[in-house]
């Protein structure tokens, strides 16, 4: 029986699949720890979350058992234990838990109750549930390990303060969305005001293909007060005290890391998806159409700030109906990024094309058929460069182009990555001006202005037929995302929209346009995930979809 314990967290990236290389930066934090009675890892970091159908491989499964066996050993000769996340098969079936790693053993196992299968999360297809769980008897002290969505259901807390738990240690998988901070917060002060226990809330960081990860962990004493808040996006490990005082455990006061506001936290969120997914992926850089829009730019902006100046090759291609405002901006772009710009112009193109079509086309008015040839010829150049030197190509389209259409398959939608595939338009402009007025703390790229004010301030324009505005097409950006906001992350209809005073022919009109743009969507690549319902991995509807809500 101890009354006194040192427990270090480990808010680690992680790189899915990498059995021995996530085995061993979890060893090398417990070494980085020789003071810590235990160390905690996130859920399933042997392994990497979400892992999808990966885990359902026998033979990832037994090698993340050697590598755990491997670790066990390392604790035979004193140090930290390690409480660890990652799959194992008891009793023929597969099973999402944390291993207690004690005395060169695995000593204990919790199996996650609860498994999520909503949005980003199909854990039901993976993993089967294990009972309620019991508390971990360490050192004499009875830890509860609620994981992840345990602490989202009511119950499973409950379950372990009746059976003892003195308190709660929660590792996660929690990927980052818009405000959830505030959501996790309250969420596990309700957990401790419930049980009258402490609760230390692990995450982990870093990006999984277009889900990213955002850290912020934190401990709380059961009033709900936070005695140690973990910063937001860079790994830490830090070693907590806990005492045993008259009234329960209690951990004693620690740093109080500031979170990113809104919207550092969606750039960083960007920053940080698009320089793992290149790195991991090992792309030597990224290349993307640089057009002296406002969309281009952003992503320009973000590339250089996730992976350097010299990593990011942008090519401007004009046509005949390219601006020289355009043509300055985008110069104006990659030199306050400091990155390589090319001009490739497509008119050779653009005519060979209006000369192998011209029999067929002859009887044929000029149409969006020709605007969308244009953007083709863009996406087959830039293809051919990745091609050519091994960049992956960068994809400029948001949310709000995506959601109606306003994007040409296998033309600007063609490429590996997406940073702006969830974010609106309006979220667009917003991050825009927020990256020209601030550098966020981890960027790679230049203090001050990184676009010309003229690329936020002009109308938005694709240039693919003389004066083109997207606004002939669309309505206001001030219009639409409100519209879509209600169709895609509420899912109401047009009834109640109307009654929010937007007009019931342009609302039907959206919804129509949402509905018929599906397959395109299903052919965009991925890209990181701000919001609750990002098109892919939470908002699935059909393409063949008959249903109106007017």
């Amino acid at each position: 029986m101890t009354d006194r314990l040192a427990i270090a967290f480990a808010q680690l990236n992680q790189v899915m699949g990498d059995l021995a290389g996530n085995a061993d930066a979890m060893l090398g934090a417990r070494a980085d720890c020789p003071e810590a009675d235990l160390i905690v890892f996130p859920e399933l970091q042997l392994i990497g979350y979400p892992p999808e159908d990966l885990v359902l491989k026998p033979a990832l499964i037994e090698r993340a058992r050697a590598e755990l066996e491997r670790m066990a050993a390392a604790t035979a000769s004193g140090g930290p234990a390690m409480l660890v996340g990652t799959a194992m098969v008891e009793e023929g079936r597969l099973h999402n838990v944390m291993a207690l790693l004690d005395g060169g053993e695995i000593a204990a196992v919790v199996r996650k109750h609860r498994l999520p299968n909503y949005g980003t999360f199909d854990e039901l297809r993976l993993f089967k549930p294990g009972p309620l769980p019991d508390p971990i008897d360490f050192r004499g002290v009875k830890i509860g390990v609620p994981i992840c969505e345990d602490i989202w259901v009511d119950g499973v807390c409950a379950h372990l303060a009746s059976r003892g738990a003195e308190l709660f240690i929660v590792p996660n998988g929690s990927p980052y969305e818009v405000e959830k901070d505030d959501i996790r917060l309250a969420l596990a002060r309700g957990r401790a005001a419930d049980t009258g226990l402490p609760l230390a809330y692990l995450n982990r960081v870093g990006g999984q293909d277009e889900i990213v990860f955002d850290g912020s962990s934190f401990i709380l004493n059961k009033d709900g007060e936070i005695a140690w808040q973990y910063a937001d996006w860079e790994e830490e490990v830090a070693t907590t005290v806990w005492e045993k005082q008259a009234d329960g455990w209690a951990c004693t006061d620690g740093p109080q890391h500031q979170l990113d506001d809104h919207p550092a936290d969606i750039y960083h969120a960007m920053l940080i998806g698009l320089r793992d997914y290149v790195n991991r992926n090992r792309f030597p850089g990224v290349v993307l159409g640089l057009s002296g829009g406002i969309d281009s730019a952003l992503s320009a902006a973000v590339a250089v700030d996730a992976l350097g100046a010299d990593r990011v090759w942008c090519v401007m291609m004009p046509s005949r109906f390219t601006s020289q405002e355009s043509l300055d901006d985008a110069a104006g772009c990659a030199e306050m990024l400091s990155c390589k710009l090319d001009t490739i112009p497509i008119h050779p193109a653009v005519e060979g094309f209006d000369a192998m079509l011209e029999d067929s086309f002859a009887d044929a008015e000029v149409d969006i058929t020709e605007e969308n040839i244009q953007s083709r010829i863009r996406g087959v150049t830039l293809m051919a460069l990745s091609n050519k030197f091994g960049h992956m190509l960068l994809t400029t389209g948001n949310k709000s182009e995506m959601a109606v259409g306003y994007a040409t398959i296998y033309g600007d939608m063609a490429g590996g990555y997406s940073v702006l595939k969830d974010a609106y338009k309006t979220t667009v402009f917003a991050l825009s001006r927020f990256r020209n007025d601030t550098r966020p703390s981890l960027a790679m790229g230049p203090d001050g202005p990184v676009m010309p004010e003229s690329v936020i301030t002009k109308p938005p324009t694709a240039e693919l037929r003389p004066d083109q505005k997207d606004s002939d097409s669309l309505p206001p950006y001030d219009v639409l995302d409100p519209i879509l906001m209600g169709l895609v992350e509420e899912e109401v209809g047009i009834d109640a929209l109307v009654e929010r005073g937007f007009e019931r022919e342009t609302v039907a009109r959206i919804e129509r346009l949402l509905y018929i743009a599906e397959y395109k969507r299903r052919q965009a690549p991925p890209g990181v995930k701000i919001g609750v319902r990002n098109f892919g991995r939470d908002r699935r509807y059909p393409i063949t979809n008959a249903f109106r809500t007017h």
